[in-house]
């Protein structure tokens, strides 16, 4: 049995149970699509200063530098597209229906995961393609392609600003909650293109394995999940994501889900 196996054979059977899948993503999905990595090399904070364009105080300083920013990060989110490794998060949800919870928490600002067609996505850092309102609760992602002015303002005069959570400012307290609470809940843990580092993302599969879920990671590198991971896939997420999926179609049904790009 490969290893692929060998994940497709836990997840189907934590499904028959009716256990929750959940899927913690990072970064690495999301390149796979062309959108930058923050960090290491090449990343976006190569080439920009985090404290000028992502913290509160760079935004009160210059909101126009911050929007001029975030507006380009924006474009490229916009222009990204999914990849067969979120369409395969996508498919699994199909595949194991409403009675198996299959939640998607992500790191990851960029929308893919609903491109894709996941419907349960928790955001643990906001959302490129979303503004809020610095003075009221206005938020929205009905935006148009380009802010004509910048920085563009709310309809009650107040500066709008990503709905992102910037450097220094803490993550939405519902959305870490349930992000918890899935956590603890999980049969299964696959834990997709992160480095396990950034908290408090990084401490999620370790509350699920502390719960007696079982932990899948895949990952290209080694990370400091590897060794407590039941099971770790060590190639892209495009890659093994639609291989497993393939593989628990036969466990679920006899038959191959094929996870393709159109």
């Amino acid at each position: 049995m490969t290893e692929v196996e060998r994940a497709a054979a836990i997840m189907a059977e934590q499904a028959a149970r009716g256990m929750p899948i959940v899927a913690l993503t990072g970064a690495g999905i999301s390149a796979e699509s062309g959108v930058p990595t923050f960090r290491g090399a090449g990343g976006i904070w190569t080439q920009h200063d985090p404290e000028r364009v992502a913290t509160i105080r760079g935004f009160r300083e210059d909101p126009a530098r911050a929007w001029a920013f975030h507006q380009q990060l924006r474009r490229m989110c916009r222009a990204a597209t999914p990849n067969p490794g979120h369409l395969a998060l996508a498919w699994i949800e199909v595949a194991l229906g409403d009675s198996v919870p299959t939640p998607v928490i992500t790191q990851n600002i960029d929308g893919l995961h609903q491109a894709a067609g996941s419907r349960d996505v928790l955001e643990l850092h906001g959302s490129a393609l979303r503004v809020r309102c610095t003075a009221c609760d206005y938020r929205s992602d009905d935006l148009p392609d380009e802010f004509e002015e910048l920085p563009p303002h709310c309809h009650c005069g107040a500066l709008l600003r990503p709905d992102v959570v910037w450097f220094g400012e803490m993550l939405p307290e519902a959305t870490i909650r349930r992000a918890h609470r899935w956590a603890e809940a999980a049969g299964v843990m696959l834990v997709i293109g992160t480095s396990a580092t950034v908290q408090p993302a990084a401490s999620l599969p370790v509350v699920a394995l502390r719960a007696g879920a079982e932990v899948i990671e895949v990952n290209p590198e080694p990370t400091a999940l590897t060794v407590m991971a039941d099971v770790a896939l060590p190639g892209p997420a495009a890659t093994m994501l639609p291989a497993l999926v393939s593989a628990l179609g036969d466990h679920l049904s006899g038959e191959t889900l094929d996870v393709r790009m159109e």
